[in-house]
């Protein structure tokens, strides 16, 4: 697997890992969601964007059969997987119960 990728999610620093493709129309709405994401939560989250095409190794590990798909990860630990576009103000929801505030 790709060990950048090993090195990013094994971070004490939560990890937002957001699997997309270049094609993909819905993943590009999620654009603007992982921003505000980012704004919310400032340097205390990684947002790691992974395209599916250039790492289908990585997205196969993690059984990523549709994208827009986000994963969080802590400390190498996957502790949520969801599917689909995500709002700004459910995805810091989940992130706020699953990495605390």
């Amino acid at each position: 697997m790709n060990r950048r990728f090993l090195n990013v999610i094994k971070s004490s620093k939560p990890v937002l890992v957001d699997f997309y493709a270049d094609w993909c129309r819905p993943c590009q709405k999620m654009m603007p969601v992982l921003k505000e994401v980012k704004d919310e939560f400032k340097s205390n989250i990684r947002i790691l964007k992974v395209n599916v095409d250039r790492n289908p190794h990585i997205a196969t590990r993690y059984d990523i059969n549709s994208i827009p798909s986000l994963l969080i990860f802590r400390s190498g630990k996957l502790i949520w997987k969801g599917k689909g576009i995500k709002p700004a103000g459910e995805l810091i929801m989940i992130l706020k119960e699953q990495i605390g505030d």
